[in-house]
Order: C-alpha cells, then sequence, then structure tokens
C-alpha cells in the first residue's frame, strides 16, 4: 500500500496487513486537519518504508508532547515516529487505496465538536486510552 503527500514528493509504502483505522475528535486534531477529526493509524517499523521527501518534512512538537509532521511545500500531514515507541503515526487520507480498513475507534468522543456526528459502532473513549490499548484495538482483524 503506497501513500502521498498532496503533491506526491513525499511517499512511503506499507506492507502487510491492511491496517484499521482510528478518528481523534480533540481540539488539536481538529485544527491540524480542519475538520471533524483525525484519522490515522499505527504500524510496526517493519510495516513502514520511506519511498521519497523524507528530508523535506517538518514538525511542529507542543510540550505536551503532541507532535504534527508536514511536508513543508504541500502541507500534508505525514508519517512519524509515534512518541517514545517504535511504532510509526500514518494519517489515513495519505494512503492511495485502503480499501479493506475501518474506523475501529473514536478517541475524545467527550471533546468533540457540537456539531460533530459520529455514526459508527467503533468503540469510543471519551478521553485518550494508552498507546497500548489503541494499538491492540487496531490490530484486530477486520470482518
Amino acid at each position: 500500500m503506497i501513500g502521498k503527500c498532496l503533491c506526491g514528493t513525499v511517499s512511503f509504502q506499507l506492507t502487510g496487513d491492511v491496517p484499521n483505522l482510528y478518528q481523534c475528535h480533540c481540539s488539536m486534531c481538529r485544527k491540524v486537519t480542519g475538520s471533524a477529526s483525525n484519522t490515522a493509524t499505527f504500524v510496526d517499523p517493519q510495516q513502514f518504508k520511506w519511498l521519497s521527501g523524507e528530508n523535506y518534512i517538518n514538525s511542529f512538537v507542543k510540550d505536551t508532547g503532541y507532535r504534527s509532521d508536514f511536508f513543508c511545500t504541500c502541507g500534508s500531514p505525514v508519517p512519524n515516529k509515534l512518541r517514545d515507541t517504535e511504532l510509526y503515526w500514518v494519517p489515513a487520507g495519505l494512503l492511495e487505496d485502503s480499501e479493506g480498513s475501518e474506523v475501529v475507534i473514536h478517541l475524545h468522543s467527550g471533546s468533540k465538536a457540537r456539531w460533530d456526528r459520529i455514526d459508527s459502532c467503533a468503540q469510543q473513549y471519551a478521553e485518550m486510552p494508552s498507546l497500548d490499548e489503541i494499538h491492540e484495538v487496531l490490530q484486530r482483524t477486520n470482518g
């Protein structure tokens, strides 16, 4: 599965099973996407490979640890190492073909925008569960 930024300069490859997705509805994710939520997944390092453009990526990091990596030309959010883990955070909107992926978890549903409606059977967390718990839910097979 190939992923690319808006202009195509930054690209990467995911191998293995099609990853499940999460949506985060916190205020920071709303601001970084300009929408109701941020849809993404976590993948193990052996499933992730940069193909191009890695040296053009900029990062914004808050004191809280919140991080947003983006391509400096087109502004697309791009994958990054997830905090102090070996996992890669991957924005779902960059994936060229994510057939078989589904949103299986909603984060920060307790602080979603008032106009946001979650119409999903996926698990919902009012706040942020542990990264281990999120990763476990994402690893469950589709179907």
